[in-house]
């Protein structure tokens, strides 16, 4: 058969994966044990899979496939960190990075080919969009990365924390991003914490809602100005959700478990954000909000006009967020060297926006 017919067992989640053996007259349980071959110890081959029956083997041969993204390049820093190219079909590629910490291993996974937003501080977005992921490829990111470092999750985890942190916007691919979490969560699969998966969002609040409704994975909002005028400019989505709106919809998403926090990512811009007065305003803001506040130091790329706020800057304004009783950190920037840190991430887009292009000629200007 024609391995473009072939149903990848990436995109099926467990619920999908029961339905397709039952379509093939299997007992519901054979989607746990193939989980359990593909996720825990990594086997793409069904010969492999020596608990189920020769002719289910042969069968799943004929009509199946588990097909992660391409790996095309491996990038180390200095620092441990370890960025992955991803090849996605002949136009697309996407970056997908490790963070290894004393008490944890982190993996930054993609959840779109570019960015649907346009936040002006970051690369991503500045390379346009082209489409959302699959559930194979997001889950992808995740196989192709134990694989990369020789890791059985069965024996051995190394990444122990899933940052839904890389390019694009997962909110903007919920059906998607949800499938692919509920195999991170699954215990015949990766069987992470649910405290051990975030997804970052720039604030779509109706799907904010709804991801309430279906999960309860910890939750980062990409804040980044303390005021509305500022953030129509940063991140422009601001513009359809207000950051009244946001807020509200960060109280709900919590509402219900006392002990729970939002993070809030906040870059740190020379000049444009890093004030007291900005730091007094955000304080204001989150009073009310159980949260803890990552500062992000803002990472360069080609043709930005931003830059980094001094380290000086940065400490005052931490002080001033600590000083109003804000749990308040500043993020370590990893893998500058290889162009891994946040915001820097770009892959390879054939860019259905014209965004760049754009941009390029003068069409935009900030």
């Amino acid at each position: 058969m024609d391995s473009n017919l072939k149903v990848n067992l990436l995109d099926l989640d467990k619920a999908g994966l029961e339905a397709f053996f039952s379509e093939l007259g299997e007992k519901p349980f054979r989607a746990s044990q193939v989980l359990k071959w593909i996720y825990q110890f990594g086997v793409r081959d069904f010969n492999s899979m020596s608990n189920l029956s020769k002719s289910l083997r042969e069968k799943l041969i004929e009509i199946a496939e588990v097909r992660p993204p391409e790996m095309l390049s491996e990038h180390r820093s200095h620092d441990g960190t370890i960025k992955w190219v991803l090849k996605l079909d002949e136009k697309n590629c996407i970056e997908t990075v490790f963070i290894p910490e004393a008490d944890r291993g982190t993996l930054c996974i993609s959840s779109q080919v570019g960015c649907a937003l346009d936040c002006r501080f970051c690369s991503t977005a500045q390379q346009g969009f082209n489409r959302n992921l699959t559930v194979s490829e997001i889950i992808g990111q995740l196989w192709v990365a134990n694989q990369a470092m020789g890791c059985q999750p069965r024996e051995q985890r190394m990444i122990s924390n899933i940052v839904l942190m890389g390019m694009g916007e997962p909110l903007l691919n919920f059906d998607n991003v949800i499938k692919a979490i509920s195999l991170m969560l699954e215990d015949d699969a990766y069987g992470l914490s649910k405290r051990r998966v975030t997804l970052s969002t720039s604030g779509v609040v109706p799907a904010m809602n709804r991801l309430k409704e279906v999960s309860d994975v910890s939750l980062a909002v990409s804040l980044h100005a303390p005021n509305d005028e500022l953030r129509n400019e940063i991140v422009p989505l601001n513009q359809k959700y207000p950051i009244k709106e946001l807020m509200q919809a960060c109280k709900n998403y919590i509402a219900d478990e006392p002990r729970r926090k939002i993070t809030f990512e906040y870059v740190m811009l020379e000049g444009i954000n890093d004030s007291r007065q900005d730091a007094l305003a955000l304080a204001k803001l989150l009073k009310n909000i159980p949260s803890k506040v990552n500062l992000i130091p803002f990472n360069p790329f080609p043709n930005t006009n931003y830059r980094c706020s001094s380290q000086e800057k940065i400490d005052a304004f931490r002080d001033v967020l600590i000083a109003k009783g804000l749990t308040t950190i500043t993020r370590k920037t990893r893998g500058e060297d290889i162009d891994a840190a946040c915001g820097q991430l770009a892959g390879q887009v054939m860019d259905r926006t014209k965004r760049k292009l754009r941009r390029d000629s003068g069409g935009i200007t900030r």
